[in-house]
């Protein structure tokens, strides 16, 4: 995806944010403008817990999450296990056939069309970024590119959130979510043994830690796995002797 694109949309997350710290609500309003659609929502899956919801636009967005979580079917469940889930008429008989439950009752509560993004970093998921419309109708290819780069954008604003209670900085795109450094994915699967975690909540942790030192989330992941650097259970990250 273009530079540009990725700092217009930023541009837009930053307008929903009124000039404030930028929150994953922000994101999913950016989102919702972007694509055209009438609801967001965003929920997270750590550790093996069910999924909780930690966003909502709107009483439909959340009755939405609520369906996905009570019945444990439909394209939110299916993006957090697997790919994007872009569902353009939930009323279709396909949709019933593959998910008996959920899309008559989802169709029922005003949903025709979801589209569902896995929050994902490499190999690690975080959670889930919901779309949905109250009316039958696909992305355009400009949208589609939109929602993926803008669930990008709420995972790495959800990692920044895991710093010092501070939302992500007014004005300054977070380091985006995806690894292109194979240091990170080493870091992580060493602080996940450190501290006995899941991957998704060692990367947080290495995150966090990055986000209040002000530092690079590389260089802190090549501090790790050159064992300049420990993360201990029983107390802060420390330099290992």
């Amino acid at each position: 995806m273009s530079p540009d694109r990725r700092v217009r949309l930023w541009h837009l997350v930053v307008e929903q944010s009124d000039g404030g710290p930028v929150t994953v609500g922000h994101v999913c309003a950016a989102a919702m403008i972007a694509t055209g659609t009438d609801g967001a929502a965003i929920a997270v899956a750590l550790a093996a817990t069910p999924r909780e919801t930690i966003f909502s636009s709107s009483q439909l967005a959340s009755q939405l999450e609520e369906l996905s979580l009570t019945l444990g079917e439909g394209p939110c469940v299916d993006a957090l296990f697997g790919g994007p889930s872009l569902i353009p008429d939930l009323g279709d008989a396909s949709c019933t056939s593959r998910w008996p439950v959920f899309a008559p009752d989802a169709v029922h509560a005003g949903v025709r069309a979801i589209f569902a993004l896995p929050l994902q970093i490499g190999a690690i998921r975080l959670g889930v970024l919901a779309l949905c419309r109250t009316e039958p109708g696909e992305l355009d290819h400009e949208q589609l590119l939109a929602a993926l780069l803008l669930a990008d954008t709420a995972c790495a604003v959800l990692l920044d959130t895991t710093g010092p209670g501070v939302p992500a900085t007014p004005g300054r795109i977070p380091e985006p979510a995806g690894l292109q450094h194979p240091e990170v994915h080493q870091a992580t699967g060493m602080v996940s043994v450190q501290l006995g975690l899941s991957a998704a909540l060692a990367l947080i942790r290495i995150r966090a830690y990055a986000y209040a030192h002000e530092r690079r989330l590389r260089d802190v992941a090549r501090d790790v796995v050159a064992r300049r650097l420990r993360f201990d259970p029983g107390g802060d990250p420390q330099g290992e002797q």
